[in-house]
């Protein structure tokens, strides 16, 4: 039976740290390196929202405040569960972590007249990309380029003790 040589089982080690780093690191933005907030005022209005439409990247700090000069709006984001209300001249804020890419709706959560219903808005999430790392991408990248590293200085220094036995 042939032993497997001292680097072999370093390098697995490292294989599997990276990817335990990988996966913490990705797991729902617990650890986000350098975030970018983005900071968002809606007006609320009998029966629209102003602006309607908004776009961020994924892994940014999205605050957002909504003001209402008429009567009371609420604003509920579709699979966050982030909501918040805003009576007349009162400003209300609230803040999350744009985790997850996709298109989600927004909608009054307070029920402010007749159109109420069809008082809805819309987030759309772009994801991480090549022009878009996200927050993600410098922790994937020095992950992987420690464990390269480590791998070759652990088999370039067992060759050196395999000549130097020899």
């Amino acid at each position: 039976m042939t032993k497997l040589p001292r680097w072999a089982f370093v390098a697995v080690g490292l294989v599997v740290l990276t990817t335990l780093v990988l996966f913490v690191t990705s797991a729902n933005g617990m650890f986000v390196l350098h975030p970018t907030v983005r900071h968002i005022t809606i007006d609320a209005s009998q029966f629209e929202y102003s602006p309607s439409t908004i776009t961020v990247n994924q892994g940014d700090v999205v605050q957002i405040q909504l003001i209402s000069d008429d009567v009371t709006h609420g604003f509920y984001l579709d699979s966050y569960g982030v909501s918040t209300a805003a009576p007349p001249g009162h400003p209300s804020s609230v803040q999350f972590v744009a985790d997850r890419a996709g298109t989600f709706r927004f909608r009054c959560s307070h029920t402010c007249g007749p159109l109420h219903p069809f008082m809805i808005g819309q987030l759309t999430i772009t994801p991480a990309s090549r022009t878009n790392p996200g927050p993600f991408a410098a922790s994937g990248v020095l992950a992987i380029a420690m464990a390269i590293g480590s791998i070759a200085w652990t088999w370039r220094s067992s060759y050196r003790l395999e000549a130097q036995d020899a």
